[in-house]
């Protein structure tokens, strides 16, 4: 067999193309998030969700307290939130709510207003492995935006193409 270390294995990871998310909770503290490049969906009956959340990212308490998520997927134009929920910015904590609109749906998650579309769970079960918590959530709203999604492919972000207006 291959051995297969951790680079070699986000190099492998990275040919798949995924929207590009932010996943949020409401925690003790006021609103939490991280940028959920593992997200996916366990079942259709019942709607079910998942998200890996290492054990180091500062909103994991905020979810397992809560026993809420909401996965956010951004518009193609929301790469510097991205990049904000990415760490890539000096805003920390509840202070990178500022710079979006936010709302909410059945859970109290919190949900950007202007996503390319949102999934709202509530926590069912939190599962440790390796490092991470994969956070099982029972989809119990939802809201579809008409933007076109950010996409992360081989270690960047790439836009979709605009939508071909009518009558073209």
């Amino acid at each position: 067999m291959k051995d297969i270390d951790a680079k070699a294995f986000w190099g492998a990871v990275g040919q798949r193309a995924m929207g590009v998310s932010v996943v949020t909770a409401s925690g003790a503290d006021g609103p939490a998030g991280f940028l959920g490049l593992s997200t996916a969906h366990v079942c259709a009956d019942p709607p079910t969700m998942l998200v890996s959340i290492d054990k180091r990212t500062s909103a994991l308490q905020a979810v397992l307290e809560s026993r809420h998520f909401a996965i956010n997927y951004l518009a193609r134009d929301q790469q510097e939130l991205a990049d904000i929920f990415g760490g890539k910015s000096p805003l920390k904590g509840a202070d990178r709510f500022s710079t979006a609109v936010w709302g909410a749906l059945s859970s109290g998650a919190p949900v950007l207003q202007d996503a390319a579309g949102a999934i709202d769970c509530i926590l069912e079960e939190a599962i440790e492995r390796f490092g991470v918590v994969i956070a099982i959530g029972r989809v119990v709203d939802f809201s579809a935006g008409t933007s076109d999604p950010l996409i992360f492919f081989r270690g960047r972000y790439i836009s979709t193409p605009p939508k071909a207006e009518a009558g073209r």
